[in-house]
């Protein structure tokens, strides 16, 4: 494993410290999941993918709306009781 060195500002360096902390880890096993989190995703970019799928789909409601209870197959809503 290969170790690398950068400027934190003080500041910075003790939060990170004190959240790393709070969640049971040194700094570095944080950086090192923040880095690996974001550089490799592990669903990869979700969204994007449903979206894709879903211009790929041919799907056409034809215009047709539908409300939420609709959607969630229940009767209609009776507010907040």
């Amino acid at each position: 494993m290969k170790r690398i060195t950068f400027p934190v500002d003080d500041d910075l360096l003790a939060a990170g410290r004190e959240y790393a902390r709070k969640k049971g880890m040194k700094l570095s096993e944080l950086i090192r999941q923040l880095l690996d989190q974001t550089v490799r995703p592990s669903c990869g970019d979700w969204l994007e993918e449903l979206f894709a799928l879903a211009d790929k789909s041919g799907a056409n409601s034809k215009g047709e709306k539908w409300t939420r209870d609709e959607i969630h197959e229940r009767g209609p809503s009776k507010g907040n009781e």
